[in-house]
């Protein structure tokens, strides 16, 4: 159990972090939407191959066109590579900013809570600074391939999944990725049940928190669901400033875990309150407010009307002396 010191200590390095960090988790939350935005963008005038189109070759007797119909889409991609690594670079960022958002919460959740995963925090570091840059590594050599294909004579079917997707560096590096995302999700997750379970996060901000970690690892949804990630790290960013709604929780103050009561306990204090109330007889809504608004209570006695002048008014006395 920490020493009082201990903690005040603690709660004054998390500020500090925080402050430092209010702002990257802002800009990541902004670059990770703005990532998926460019890429979108980007890819949607890519030429596409339909399964007629993909079928004509054979239907004509070529089993291994000198022209593959895909050959235009790794042109493409060769003639957009500078916004396609851009993209990339800009998600690259913004990892990095998750990365140590992460870390930042992990500490102040282990501090309250000693027997957190210790798997949690190589996890994170492993999962987001591994797949930062396995996804700007990733991107670069698939632009390289693509303009060695467009810029070359070998234009068939082979040539065509030997740019894309096969060949030692592609297949590795996509096996990179996977690893590096799948790591990145268990080490969100955990951090944000445990950063629940001591009070650091509110009970929706931990849900959102889980969820990015799996869009993260499955990007379903294209750019419409990329910005939950981009909403979670911009609320992180309020929390961080101590611009939260209504008030941080109170676990960052206190330095000490100050967990969210479960709705068992909730359905308890409120079966406890009205049992109160039926004892001494009186009504919630009476308890809250013993009397109509207006009516003089012990606190705000009853304005004293002011006592009539004798004789009428002073002007109409002079009417009756003329």
């Amino acid at each position: 159990m920490p020493s009082s010191s201990e903690i005040r200590a603690q709660v004054a390095r998390e500020s500090e972090r925080r402050n430092r960090l209010a702002v990257p988790a802002f800009a990541g939350g902004f670059l990770y939407f703005i990532s998926a935005i460019m890429v979108t963008a980007t890819l949607s005038s890519a030429p596409t191959v339909g399964l007629v189109q993909g079928l004509t070759p054979a239907l004509h007797g070529e089993a291994n066109p000198a022209v593959s119909p895909r050959a235009n889409e790794v042109k493409y991609i060769s003639q957009h590579a500078f916004s396609l690594v851009a993209a990339s670079a800009v998600k690259a960022i913004s990892l990095v900013a998750l990365t140590l958002v992460l870390l930042l919460l992990l500490d102040a959740t282990r501090f309250r809570r000693p027997e957190t995963w210790g798997a949690a925090r190589p996890l994170v570091m492993i999962g987001g600074f591994g797949l930062a840059l396995v996804t700007l590594v990733h991107q670069i050599v698939s632009t390289v391939r693509a303009h060695q294909f467009a810029t070359g004579h070998d234009l068939s079917s082979h040539a065509v999944e030997r740019a894309l997707t096969q060949g030692a560096v592609n297949v590795g590096s996509q096996y990179l990725d996977l690893l590096a995302a799948l790591a990145l999700m268990a080490g969100i997750i955990a951090v944000c049940v445990n950063a629940m379970r001591v009070g650091l996060l509110t009970r929706w901000m931990g849900i959102v928190g889980i969820f990015s970690g799996v869009l993260i690892f499955l990007p379903i949804g294209g750019a419409t669901l990329e910005i939950v990630p981009a909403f979670w790290m911009l609320a992180m960013g309020i929390l961080y400033f101590g611009r939260w709604p209504n008030g941080e929780p109170p676990a960052w103050a206190a330095g000490e875990a100050r967990p969210w009561p479960t709705a068992a306990e909730r359905r308890a204090e409120q079966q406890a309150q009205s049992d109160g109330y039926r004892e001494s007889g009186v009504k919630p809504a009476e308890a809250a407010s013993s009397s109509e608004p207006g009516e003089p209570t012990a606190d705000t006695p009853a304005a004293v009307e002011p006592a009539p002048v004798p004789g009428g008014s002073p002007g109409r006395r002079r009417r009756k002396r003329k």
